[in-house]
């Protein structure tokens, strides 16, 4: 389905830091709720099924987020913006700058 290049440029995607990932139980899927600092666009909080990564290897690290999508309810969290990854063979590989150092916490994507 092809879309018109103004409906994409809708999509607000910004580059996130997460300041902190917790085991989400709750969830239907093995979840985290993340935390994640946006700059200028706040804080926002997510859930993601990402644990094929350790909270370890999350904390720190520098994600995409669509930062406009209407916030989804999931299961007793609110998730407000989406981390963008690939789902693969092994688990979902998460998007993120091949220059981390380079791009600040809600850098717009372009």
């Amino acid at each position: 389905m092809e879309i018109a290049y103004d409906d994409f440029s809708k999509v607000d995607m910004r580059i996130g830091t997460i300041l902190k990932a917790e085991p989400f139980p709750e969830a239907k899927v093995p979840s985290y709720k993340l935390e994640i600092d946006l700059g200028p666009v706040g804080v926002k909080h997510s859930s993601a099924h990402i644990t094929n990564y350790s909270i370890e290897e999350l904390v720190g690290k520098k994600v995409v987020c669509v930062v406009n999508f209407k916030p989804k309810q999931v299961a007793n969290f609110m998730s407000e913006v989406l981390v963008l990854g690939v789902l693969s063979k092994s688990g979902v590989v998460l998007l993120i700058p091949d220059r981390p150092g380079s791009v600040d916490a809600g850098e717009k994507i372009a």
